[in-house]
C-alpha cells in the first residue's frame, strides 16, 4: 500500500509542478498605457518555474536561454522594482556563480584551459583542447555585477534576510550577496578577462590576447564587445555605489567608452541614407569589416548599444540610436513578416538568413520609430496570448513603460 501511495503522490505532485509550468505564460495586456500589474504577475509567475542551466555548454549562460532569462529579470526589475522579480534573478546569479570553473567540483569545473591555468571562467566547450575562451565571459560576469548593482540601488534590502535563502553561503543579507557578486565578478576580470584574455594596450579598444587561441591579436566582435560591456558597465555601476574603489572604476569606464567611441567616431560603423531618405547605419561582424552584420550578431550588437543607452552613462543619445532603428524599419523589414538576414537588407545563410519573425534585440528600437512600435510588437506578441520568450516580453515590457513614461 505504501508503495502503491508513494508512486500516486509522487505523480500528483509531478502533475501540479506541470499544472503550474503550463499556466505560467507571459502575456500582454495591451500595447499602449503603463505597464500593467497583470503584465508583472505573468513575467514573475512564469520565471519562478524556470531553471537555471547547469553548465555554460552552449554558451548557456550568454546568448543561451539562461543568460537571456537573466538579463530579462534584471530588466523587469529596473521597471517596476518588485522584490519577486529580483529574488529569481538572484537564484539565477546563484546558480551561474556556484558553476564557475574555479569554483565548481568536476565534472563542471575544475578544468585546465588555454592559458594553463583553472582559470575564473565559465567554459563552453570542455570536449575540445585546449579549452578555449572568448566575448561569452563578459556574460556571466554582467549577471553577477547587474544582479550586484540592482541590489546596491535598493538600499531598502541591505540587512534584509534574502527571500530565497543561503544554500551557497555566499551571504545571508542582501548586501552581503551583492558585495560577493560584486567580488567574484572582479575576480573574474582580474584573474582572466583583463589579464590574460583581452588586450587593451591600443588605445583601450578590445583586442583578443595574441597568444589567444580563439581569434588572437584579432578585433573582438561588436557583439562579443558588448558582452564584456556588460559586464564593466554594470561593475562600474557597483563601485560607483559603495564608492570603494575608484582607480577600477575608472579602467573599467575607459574600457566601455573607447568601445563605444570606436563604433561610433572611429570607423566602426558607416551612416548611410536609406531609401526613404533616413539615417542609417551599416557595420560589419568586427573590424576592419564594417558591412553587412548578420541578422543574429546584429540583435546582440543592437541590444548592447541599447543596455548602454539605458545606462545613461556613456554619452549616446537617443539621435544616435535612431540610425539603428531606421535601419531595421527601413532596411530589415522586407514584409509579409519577412526581415532580412543582414543589417543592410540582404539575405544569406546560417546567422545571416531571414526570418518570419523579429529577433528580440531589435525590439528595443521601436522606443525610437513610435510609427512602427505597434508593427515591431505584434509582429511576434498578441494580447491576451502567451509568450514564453522571456527576453522578447521583458523587451516589450521596457518599450511600453518608456512610451508611458515619455507622455
Amino acid at each position: 500500500m505504501q508503495g502503491t501511495f508513494g508512486t500516486y503522490a509522487l505523480g500528483a505532485i509531478l502533475g501540479s509542478l506541470l499544472f503550474s509550468v503550463a499556466q505560467a505564460q507571459m502575456k500582454v495586456s495591451s500595447f499602449d498605457g503603463n505597464v500593467t500589474d497583470a503584465e508583472l504577475k505573468s513575467f514573475n509567475d512564469f520565471v519562478i518555474t524556470l531553471k537555471p542551466g547547469t553548465n555554460n555548454k552552449g554558451n548557456e549562460w550568454a546568448q543561451g536561454h539562461s543568460g537571456e532569462q537573466t538579463k530579462a529579470m534584471g530588466l523587469v526589475y529596473q521597471i517596476a522594482g518588485q522584490q519577486d522579480t529580483l529574488d529569481q534573478m538572484l537564484r539565477f546569479c546563484d546558480a551561474v556563480l556556484s558553476e564557475r570553473n574555479d569554483l565548481a567540483k568536476a565534472p563542471v569545473g575544475q578544468y585546465k584551459i588555454w592559458t594553463g591555468g583553472i582559470d575564473p571562467v565559465w567554459p563552453n566547450d570542455v570536449t575540445k583542447q585546449p579549452i578555449t575562451t572568448g566575448g561569452e565571459q563578459g556574460d556571466p560576469v554582467g549577471h553577477l555585477a547587474s544582479c550586484s548593482y540592482l541590489i546596491l540601488k535598493t538600499n531598502s534590502l541591505y540587512n534584509q534576510k534574502v527571500t530565497i535563502g543561503d544554500p551557497h553561503n555566499y551571504g545571508a543579507t542582501y548586501l552581503e550577496r551583492a558585495k560577493t557578486y560584486l567580488k567574484q565578478a572582479d575576480t573574474s576580470m582580474s584573474n582572466h578577462i583583463l589579464k590574460r584574455l583581452l588586450d587593451v594596450s591600443n588605445g583601450t579598444k578590445m583586442y583578443f590576447a595574441k597568444d589567444s587561441p580563439y581569434m588572437g591579436g584579432k578585433a573582438v566582435p561588436w557583439n562579443q564587445q558588448m558582452m564584456f560591456n556588460y559586464a564593466f558597465m554594470n561593475l562600474c555601476n557597483a563601485h560607483r555605489i559603495l564608492n570603494d574603489n575608484p582607480e577600477l572604476l575608472g579602467k573599467y569606464k575607459s574600457i566601455i567608452t573607447a568601445s563605444i567611441d570606436w563604433f561610433f567616431h572611429g570607423g566602426g560603423s558607416q551612416t548611410k541614407k536609406s531609401s526613404k531618405g533616413d539615417s542609417i547605419y551599416d557595420w560589419g561582424y568586427t573590424m576592419p569589416k564594417t558591412t553587412g552584420e548578420d541578422s543574429n550578431h546584429g540583435s546582440l550588437d543592437v541590444a548592447g548599444f541599447s543596455r548602454t543607452y539605458m545606462d545613461g552613462n556613456y554619452g549616446i543619445t537617443a539621435d544616435q540610436m535612431k540610425p539603428f532603428a531606421n535601419m531595421f524599419v527601413d532596411v530589415m523589414t522586407l514584409g509579409n513578416k519577412k526581415y532580412a538576414g543582414t543589417v543592410d537588407g540582404e539575405s544569406k545563410d546560417g546567422h545571416a538568413s531571414s526570418t518570419n519573425y523579429i529577433r528580440s534585440g531589435y525590439l528595443f528600437l521601436a522606443e525610437f520609430r513610435p510609427d512602427a512600435y505597434e508593427s515591431m510588437m505584434s509582429a511576434d506578441l498578441t494580447v491576451d496570448k502567451a509568450s514564453q520568450s522571456a527576453d522578447e516580453f521583458s523587451r516589450f515590457l521596457w518599450v511600453k513603460h518608456q512610451r508611458a513614461i515619455a507622455k
